[in-house]
């Protein structure tokens, strides 16, 4: 009678790095019952050459995302700051068009408290289809077919490098105009524009291509109201 062969036994496969670690993560009570481990292990420094304990090395890491969050606090902080001072001097000049009861005043008052408020160094605005009595003011002239039909193009305020547009002649100095915002002044939302606002500078980054444009459509809201009452 012929004895059962016994069977081979296979090779174990290799412990890996990710078995070890999937051990740990399933095995959270390792490190209780060995807490000897915890004092032995020794990682390298990311701020040299040394060795350094594995408590060390995770004070570390808890020490950077404090640092990362308290200058998140301190940039929000920051930007609530600025956002509250901007929103003062939007409110300052507001009021000044608010108290202007001489509706011919109000085109050099909003160019004026919006130069000063803001450090715009130029402003400029022209309103069409004006009541007569306003029709022979300098506000009223110089506005073309094209300029008003370019403004009522404007779905939203243009920002971005002077490309020596009509409305640009409007200011004192043109050629110093790097960047501009042009601005459509609307009875409401999506009506052909009845002016437009121009506010230049001579940095080129003041008015980028890209940046956000809701405060210059509050601007332009608030200005189309005020100088409303010019209309015909």
């Amino acid at each position: 009678m012929s004895a059962t062969p016994i069977p081979e036994s296979q090779p174990l496969s290799p412990i890996t790095e990710d078995d070890i670690a999937n051990y740990l993560v399933q095995t959270p009570d390792f490190f209780e019952r060995h807490a000897e481990v915890l004092a032995t292990v020794e990682l390298s420094s990311p701020h040299g050459s040394r060795a350094v304990s594995l408590q060390e090395r995770q004070a570390g890491l808890l020490r950077e995302k404090i640092r990362a969050l308290e200058h998140k606090i301190v940039d929000l902080i920051r930007h609530g700051q600025d956002n509250m001072a901007i929103g003062d001097k939007l409110q300052g000049w507001t009021f000044g068009l608010l108290k202007t009861t001489d509706p011919g005043q109000l085109p050099a008052l909003i160019a004026r408290d919006l130069s000063l408020c803001f450090a715009v160094p130029q402003v400029a605005l022209r309103v069409w289809g004006v009541a007569p009595e306003w029709a022979s003011q300098a506000f009223a002239q110089g506005c073309s077919e094209d300029v008003q039909a370019f403004a009522s193009s404007l779905a939203q305020p243009y920002c971005g490098s002077n490309p020596g547009l009509e409305a640009t002649g409007w200011l004192e100095d043109p050629a110093g105009a790097k960047s501009l915002a042009l601005i459509a002044l609307r009875e409401e939302p999506g009506a052909k524009a009845f002016g437009l606002l121009v506010l230049a500078s001579g940095d080129a980054q003041r008015f980028a291509a890209d940046m956000g444009t809701d405060f210059l459509e509050r601007i332009g809201e608030l200005a189309s109201a005020a100088l409303y009452r010019l209309r015909g």
